[in-house]
């Protein structure tokens, strides 16, 4: 019999090369709203309506390097200085409340001042933590260590006040924990405390329980603590099944807060309606799944596997905390939407953690 010959493979035939087009397609679909979102809100704040577009597309292309050299520089290269990076994004939390380097944002702590840029440090937190807990629990499920290499950030996070950022660390630490091995019993007796933990911050922080109360019944104070999700939902009734078309929004003319950050989806959902943010959620899935798609390919509990699992955790609650607090079915968080919100940071660690995720499925695929 002759030689089978073999069938040329399309250029996105293989998850890392499906989650890279894909990437780049989310990519450009965020800046799109960015742009449609923030222009009303530069052009109050700076007086240049371009300002916060120009400023993404700097994020952008420094996101893009950024992704190339996650997709090119070996994975074992973040394993060998992730104590390094542990320690220094603790330092770098512990940098926002020291006078002349933290910058403060209506009475909160959390970005580190660059000149006309910032940097919000809980974006390198995150990535510190999935690299140095994929390190730590290939050897070690020791539970005291963990509690505090976990307690460690999340404190300091909480002192900022960063509820949002604190439950995103949090995920990561218990999700890797879990997919190391962690004994279940020992692994859901913490996450039972973990839970009577939240409760307590939120029930003796008026600022928090402002919000949770706004929650429960978003049409107690309408003009004040509700009006944010008031007008997030405005702007999803607004859009109907088929949106009111791009550049349409009424909400991001100064009604909706925060229109090109946090409540992007709104604005989104606004213009392209119902069946329009149906894609955007089929797009998220799918980036979702290819990255599943990788990290299976990975050898379970290994350094790649965390490694892997760790950013789609990271990925993945940032979508759905955004998401459900948009909808109105969690209390609004502030967690960016990853590929869609302004903000630089967030931007470039989102692209460099992806091109790790790509990586990591090259380097499997080639050794084998």
């Amino acid at each position: 019999m002759g030689k089978k010959t073999r069938q040329p493979q399309l250029s996105f035939a293989t998850p890392e090369k499906a989650l890279l087009l894909l990437t780049l397609l989310l990519c450009a679909i965020g800046l799109l709203f960015v742009f449609e979102a923030s222009l009303a809100e530069a052009f109050a704040t700076f007086g240049n309506q371009f300002y916060l577009i120009r400023q993404q597309l700097i994020g952008l292309g420094v996101g893009l390097v950024a992704l190339v050299v996650g997709i090119f520089l070996p994975s074992s290269f973040w394993k060998k200085i992730s104590p390094f990076l542990y320690i220094a994004s603790i330092l770098l939390l512990v940098a926002v409340f020291l006078p002349g380097i933290g910058r403060e944002v209506k009475g909160a702590h959390r970005w580190i001042g660059l000149g006309h840029f910032s940097l919000q440090p809980v974006e390198v937190v995150k990535f510190a933590m999935i690299t140095f807990f994929a390190t730590w629990m290939e050897k070690h499920h020791k539970l005291p260590p963990f509690l505090f290499l976990t307690l460690l950030p999340v404190g300091l996070l909480l002192l900022q006040p960063d509820l949002g950022s604190a439950l995103i660390v949090l995920a990561i630490a218990f999700g890797l924990y879990y997919l190391a091995g962690a004994p279940y019993r020992i692994f859901l007796g913490i996450a039972g405390l973990g839970v009577i933990f939240l409760t307590l911050i939120i029930l003796f922080s008026p600022y928090r329980l402002r919000r949770l109360t706004t929650f429960v019944n978003p049409n107690s104070d309408p003009l004040g603590a509700s009006f944010h999700i008031h007008q997030i939902t405005l702007a999803l009734g607004g859009g109907g099944i088929f949106g009111q078309g791009i550049g349409q929004s009424r909400q991001k003319y100064s009604y909706l807060p925060e229109a090109s950050t946090d409540s992007i989806f709104a604005i989104i959902a606004e213009e392209i309606g119902f069946v329009g943010a149906l894609v955007i959620f089929a797009l998220f899935f799918l980036f979702l799944q290819l990255g599943f798609n990788i990290a299976k390919m990975t050898i379970p509990q290994s350094y790649n596997h965390l490694l892997a699992s760790g950013i789609l955790i990271w990925i993945g609650m940032q979508i759905l905390l955004n998401l459900s607090a948009v909808v109105a079915l969690v209390p609004l968080t502030g967690i960016p939407l990853p590929f869609f919100s302004y903000g630089g940071s967030a931007l470039v660690m989102v692209l460099f953690v992806t091109g790790i995720l790509i990586g990591v499925g090259r380097h499997v695929r080639h050794s084998e």
